[in-house]
């Protein structure tokens, strides 16, 4: 990322696709480049930074945390994703927390800049309102299937979600998913998560790879 000067990064960037050279220039002097370890914390949920993350580089995961301290994944981010767009449209603290889940590199837009961004471009700012609907419905269908469907069927939606086909069409999942981070997922035990995986390998709905890696025989899983 160093060897790329700001002007470089930005025109890589999709939400900035739309900007003209003018504009790409002007922002390419408001952007910082930053990284953060495995663990660290991009936005903090409660709490305002001001700022928008555009991930060049890693993957992330969202977390929300109750009262008692207990966790739950809403989703992971990777290369070309953003997080913070929320907070700095309503000036309210973040809603969750997003946590670099391996090394990240990021581009840091400050608020002001990101604003003036939206009022000058109204492509960006549709762009920013697609992924806002989108993240809208995702939070929708989790409160559904958390309200009206079985664990099963709440792992079997987060495999399928999180698989991506390889090179002869079959469904792969190739980050290593552990099984905590499923159960913080579906709302459930790690022991019934577990509970749940060994049932679908048994069945024949999945089948464990060497790296932690997972296929996902998608005609056969039926949710319970």
């Amino acid at each position: 990322m160093s060897m790329l000067s700001n002007l470089e990064l930005i025109r890589r960037v999709s939400l900035f696709s739309t900007l003209s050279p003018e504009q790409a220039e002007g922002l390419a002097g408001a952007v910082s480049k930053k990284s953060f370890k495995r663990g660290e914390v991009l936005v903090e949920q409660g709490r305002k930074c001001n700022a928008l993350y555009i991930i060049l580089v890693g993957r992330t995961r969202v977390l929300m945390t109750d009262n008692n301290g207990r966790e739950v994944i809403l989703a992971t981010l990777s290369s070309g994703d953003y997080v913070g767009e929320m907070s700095l449209i309503d000036n309210e603290p973040h809603s969750a927390t997003v946590v670099a889940d391996q090394e990240v590199d990021v581009l840091v837009l400050g608020r002001d800049s990101f604003l003036r961004c939206l009022n000058e471009n109204m492509e960006m700012a549709h762009a920013v309102m697609r992924v806002l609907v989108q993240r809208l419905r995702k939070a929708s269908e989790n409160i559904s299937s958390l309200a009206l469907v079985g664990v099963y069927g709440r792992v079997a939606k987060v495999l399928l979600d999180s698989a991506v086909a390889d090179e002869t069409d079959t469904l792969v999942i190739r980050e290593k998913m552990t099984r905590q981070d499923i159960a913080k997922m579906v709302g459930a035990s790690r022991e019934m998560v577990s509970r749940v995986m060994k049932d679908f390998e048994e069945q024949g709905f999945i089948q464990l790879l060497e790296g932690g890696m997972v296929r996902v025989f998608e005609r056969r899983m039926l949710p319970r």
